[in-house]
């Protein structure tokens, strides 16, 4: 560390939960604040929007929160849950994992298969929607089959993949809230270019993700690694449902194995336009009405505005978010450039993120895509913390202020306890070290000031 200061910080498994951390064998508080419980706060339309676009974003939302089946939708062969809200529920339809798991309280998949992978440790009723991806292939592995379902064809007998004997190659994903992303796909490539210097402070560095193709900016999905909400849309639809689409046509299988055509009663794509609807806002297929609700939807209200009616607490709180180094990556704000749709034109975007990947360490999942490097992962908006329950990419904290000391220190020990010792290649480390030098009133006002966005 730049400051050879905090050697070693030792965790204990409730503490992922609750209330301190040890630092040279001197217990502190670790910083919390309650979930905003205020869904008020969050699932409105954008400001702006006629009324025509405003019924594009009632159909896409009601789209989102459907349920989908086997015979009529095409889910799966294989999924991890069947609907869009299911995943994005907290604190409103759009957002990221409710506090209860719908993957084992829901009813989606059958008992057996849900109770093998609640044994193996994968999924928890309290714990969040989890995803996920083996290190070795760097792809999405579903875990649920569709065997067991009402509308599966006979002789369709396919299994889960073997997680038991990846448990040392498995990483979790949590939803990625999806409130105010058209305002982010309104910013343009200049924009977030601007945020690429070589000489910021703290040690931080950071750079753009890019499409293969046209060479151009990403910036959608924890690695920056989509380009647009159709993408982003389309590509959940069917990895995350196994729902093809029009965006991405062909079922997934395992592993990249088809599975017996048997398994996929509708033919692919199952979700295509409908051409034959006399209602213009019915045409689109239910991808692109994922991604008309996603693009329209606004980003979630603070509960306060600083320097107006918030706390002093809280005011203070979003003094240190500058002053220790946080914003240089939580980018306040960007404004949008031009645009077709007179809401997302040259509209302030305070989302708190530089869009770019940064290098964080053991943080990172071992896991590559595009340009984004297995130790790297975008700088997540923050627009919205206030009412999340899970934290970091794979949901693996409940507490805000052990998630600002784990953006530098790295995880070890057993189940029973964490053992956090330096992680000197994460760019966030000068930062951490800061915070963690605040005293705990003033940490306490950071974590305050953070629950009202």
């Amino acid at each position: 560390m730049t400051q050879r200061v905090f050697t070693r910080v030792v965790l204990c498994l409730a503490l992922l939960t609750a209330a301190t951390v040890a630092v040279f064998g001197q217990t502190i508080a670790a910083p919390t604040a309650p979930v905003d419980a205020n869904a008020a706060r969050a699932g409105k339309p954008i400001d702006g929007l006629t009324a025509n676009q405003l019924k594009y974003f009632n159909d896409g939302k009601d789209a989102f929160g459907e349920v989908e089946n086997v015979a009529d939708d095409g889910l799966g062969p294989r999924f991890n849950l069947n609907s869009c809200a299911g995943c994005h529920a907290q604190p409103a339809v759009g957002g990221t994992s409710p506090a209860s798991n719908p993957q084992v309280v829901g009813g989606v998949a059958p008992q057996s298969q849900v109770n093998r992978l609640v044994n193996l440790g994968l999924i928890s009723a309290n714990g969040p929607v989890r995803e996920v991806r083996f290190k070795s292939d760097g792809g999405v592995h579903d875990l649920f089959t569709i065997v067991g379902l009402r509308g599966t064809p006979f002789g369709c007998n396919i299994n889960q993949p073997d997680f038991s004997s990846h448990l040392n190659d498995i990483i979790f994903r949590i939803p990625t809230p999806v409130f105010g992303d058209g305002l982010i796909e309104a910013i343009t490539d200049a924009s977030i270019l601007n945020n690429v210097r070589s000489n910021k402070p703290f040690g931080i560095r950071g750079h753009e993700n890019r499409n293969g193709n046209d060479g151009t900016l990403t910036r959608f999905g924890w690695k920056a690694q989509n380009k647009s909400v159709v993408i982003f849309a389309g590509e959940a639809y069917n990895v995350e449902m196994g729902i093809s689409n029009e965006v991405f046509p062909d079922e997934r299988g395992e592993g990249g194995n088809p599975d017996p055509t048997v398994c996929s009663p509708k033919a692919s794509p199952n979700d295509q336009s409908g051409f034959d609807a006399t209602d213009p806002v019915q045409s689109p297929s239910d991808a692109i009405k994922f991604a008309n609700f996603m693009r329209f939807l606004a980003p979630p209200t603070p509960s306060c505005n600083v320097g107006s009616n918030c706390s002093g607490s809280v005011n203070n709180g979003s003094r240190l978010f500058d002053s220790i180094g946080c914003s240089t990556c939580h980018v306040r704000s960007f404004t949008t450039g031009d645009h077709p749709v007179a809401a997302l034109n040259r509209k302030p975007a305070n989302l708190f993120s530089d869009l770019l990947v940064h290098n964080m360490g053991e943080l990172g999942d071992g896991v590559s895509q595009g340009n984004a490097g297995p130790d790297e992962f975008r700088t997540a908006p923050l627009w919205g913390l206030g009412q999340r329950v899970f934290f970091l990419h794979d949901g693996r904290t409940t507490n805000l202020g052990v998630a600002i000391i784990m953006h530098a220190f790295a995880q070890r020990g057993s189940l029973n306890q964490f053992d956090f010792t330096p992680n000197p290649h994460s760019e966030a480390e000068q930062v951490v070290v800061n915070f963690l030098q605040l005293s705990p009133s003033q940490q306490q006002d950071l974590v305050n000031f953070l629950r009202t966005l």
